[in-house]
């Protein structure tokens, strides 16, 4: 499977994902600069974390426009795997590939901090392989990750198995005391309706290393690739 990573002006976890997608998983991996339009073959997508055009108007809101974002909307329009971290989120929220949208944290305070988040689901392609009731650590680190959705979107999101991951401590409950950013419904991230484009706000490529004392974020690699091998 062939990974493409895209590096926007701003983006500083670009590295982080080649290395966990390249060494770690041992898939071939390239980085698409933003102001191409090609995806060079790839299979997947992934839009990484960072400060995209340094966050101005809104976080993802310029990178929306990039040239390679013509690209990527067509891959994601015709079923291609697309995937997006913390700035890659609400980027794909801008550019209506998610249903959405990333505000301000409630104390308006840059987060960066371990949490612990739960699948809602087992049925896509990010989340197939988390063990059942496994709760995950993994790190966050924005100051507009609190996701927000109308009445409508969000029973939509519910009943169509969208939300990918809540907040939650580490037991697995979901409360409002887990909630690290006031995200509606504790929501961590979220697919679209035809589930091939994901998006979340925590950082799995910063848990997927055992050097780093913590593999949690690797249950999501693993899941996409046992798709990818069901799907040949």
């Amino acid at each position: 499977m062939k990974f493409g990573v895209v590096v926007f002006p701003g983006s500083n976890c670009d590295e982080d994902m080649v290395y966990v997608l390249s060494t770690i998983m041992g898939q071939e991996t390239v980085k698409l600069w933003h102001k191409n339009t090609d995806l060079e073959g790839c299979d997947a997508i992934v839009l990484p974390g960072g400060f995209s055009y340094g966050d101005y108007l809104r976080s993802g809101a310029i990178a929306r426009f990039s040239p390679i974002m013509d690209s990527i909307v067509d891959h994601a329009n015709k079923g291609g795997f697309v995937f997006g971290v913390c700035n890659g989120f609400q980027i794909l929220c801008e550019a209506g590939l998610l249903p959405g949208a990333l505000l301000h944290n409630n104390e308006r305070k840059f987060i960066c901090k371990n949490v612990f988040i739960k699948a809602q689901t087992s049925e896509t392609r990010l989340t197939n392989a988390i063990p059942k009731d496994k709760v995950l650590k993994v790190p966050i680190a924005h100051g507009e990750g609190k996701y927000f959705a109308d009445e409508k979107t969000l029973k939509a999101l519910n009943d169509n198995g969208q939300i990918l991951f809540r907040y939650c401590d580490e037991q697995g409950k979901i409360s409002d005391e887990a909630n690290p950013n006031g995200a509606t419904e504790n929501i961590a991230g979220v697919c679209n309706a035809g589930k091939n484009v994901f998006g979340m706000m925590p950082h799995p490529e910063r848990a997927a290393d055992a050097e780093l004392f913590n593999e949690d974020g690797k249950f999501l690699f693993e899941s996409i690739l046992k798709q990818a091998a069901v799907l040949g």
